[in-house]
Parts: C-alpha cells; structure tokens; sequence
C-alpha cells in the first residue's frame, strides 16, 4: 500500500453539520462526481440558506463527502451527495446518509425525495438498501439517452 494510502486509511471519519467555510471543499468533491460541478459561491448560498440542512463527512481536515437537503414544510429534497474519490467503496456514504436522515426527522420531515441517474449503480443500491423506492422517472433528465430516477423515502 502506498502512502497516502495509508495515512487515509489509518482516519476513520468523523460525521458533523456542514458549515459555510465547507463550500470550497464541497465545490471541489461535487465538481469530481458529476458532469456539471456547482461553485464555491453556489454551495455557499445553500450553506448560508436556513432552509438547507447539510452534513459532511471528514477526515482530519480532509472532506471525505457531504450531503445537502432543502426542506419545505413536512418534504425534503435531497439536492446533492457527494464521496471524495479518494474515499470511495469504504461505506462512508451510508452513514452520512443515515446521519442526514435522522437530522431531518428531527427537523419535521416526513418524507424525502430525490434524482438520481439510472444508470448510477452505486448510488442507486445505496439509496434502495436505505429504504428509497422509486415513484417516477424524468426521461432524458441529465442528457438525451439518461433518465433520473424519482426516489422517495418516508420518514418514521
């Protein structure tokens, strides 16, 4: 093993909220995972908006994940997930999930909501072994030959 990847190995993560000083990170691990990256600026107004509820996952100082939701009334809507690639297939995901989960519940929301591209095995097996089933598809939702997956949880 090199390295680098044994100093990553050697720090489990520790799960906390998100802040706005995340931006940056976040901006950076997003632009890694999908075809169009959000900005630093962008990711600072969903960290300054009260109606966002963010948590992120970090080694040290290093990110090793977020998620983001916008909540409305009793709904939730996941608007982005996001793994390090560094840090990818260790299971951080799931926790930071379950973590975000319960932080809306606790919030009021009753259910969640989100896309997803079909064709993004990962993380469609993350969010169906989390207790999400699929309530609709968005035909040619992220280009003309990819649909999204409309997915919804209940909350207890």
């Amino acid at each position: 093993m090199n390295f680098v990847a044994r100093i990553l190995a050697r720090r489990a993560p520790t799960f906390s909220e998100a802040r706005k000083d995340d931006a940056p990170a976040f901006a950076t691990a997003h632009a890694a995972s999908f075809q169009r990256g959000w900005s630093e600026d962008e990711f600072r107004r969903l960290l300054l908006d009260r109606a966002v509820v963010a948590h992120r996952a970090m080694a040290g100082r290093a990110l090793v994940g977020f998620i983001l939701s916008r909540l409305a009334a009793d709904e939730a809507e996941i608007l982005s997930v996001a793994i390090a690639p560094a840090w990818r297939g260790r299971g951080y995901a799931r926790p930071l999930l379950d973590l975000h989960l319960r932080r809306l519940a606790g919030l009021g929301a009753r259910v969640v909501f989100l896309e997803v591209d079909e064709h993004n095995a990962p993380a469609v097996r993350l969010y169906r072994r989390a207790g999400f089933f699929e309530v609709g598809r968005r035909q040619s939702y992220y280009d003309s030959s990819t649909n999204a997956l409309v997915l919804r949880r209940d909350l207890g």
